[in-house]
C-alpha cells in the first residue's frame, strides 16, 4: 500500500469516526430521554399507588407505557452506543497505525535563513 492509498484510507476513517461520534451523541440524547420517561412513569405509578393523585386507568396505562418504553429505548440505545464506541476505538486505532506508516517529511524548521 503506497502513501496515497494510506492517505485515502485515513480520510475515509476520519469520516467514519465523525459519523460514529455523531451516532454516539445521538444515542446519549435518547438515553437521557429514556431515563426521563422511566422516571416520570415511575413517579406517576407511585403517586397513583399512594393516593397522591386520583386513580385513573389512562394515567396508569400511560405510566406503565412510559416505564416499559423507556426501558426498551434505554437498552436499545445503550447497546447501539456501546457498539459505536467500540467501532470508533477501532477506527481511531487503525487511523493511528496508518499515520505511523506514512513517510512524513519536515517542511521547514520555522526559522528564516537570510
Amino acid at each position: 500500500m503506497d502513501d496515497a492509498e494510506r492517505r485515502d484510507e485515513i480520510v475515509d476513517l476520519e469520516a467514519r469516526i465523525q459519523q460514529l461520534a455523531q451516532a454516539i451523541e445521538s444515542c446519549a440524547k435518547f438515553i437521557l430521554l429514556s431515563r426521563v420517561a422511566i422516571a416520570l412513569g415511575g413517579i406517576l405509578l407511585l403517586a397513583t399507588m399512594f393516593g397522591a393523585i386520583r386513580f385513573d386507568p389512562i394515567v396508569m396505562i400511560a405510566a406503565i407505557a412510559a416505564v416499559l418504553g423507556g426501558i426498551v429505548l434505554l437498552g436499545s440505545n445503550k447497546s447501539t452506543s456501546d457498539q459505536a464506541a467500540a467501532a470508533l476505538q477501532a477506527a481511531e486505532l487503525r487511523r493511528a497505525e496508518l499515520i505511523g506508516t506514512i513517510d512524513l517529511r519536515v517542511i521547514g524548521n520555522g526559522h528564516d535563513r537570510n
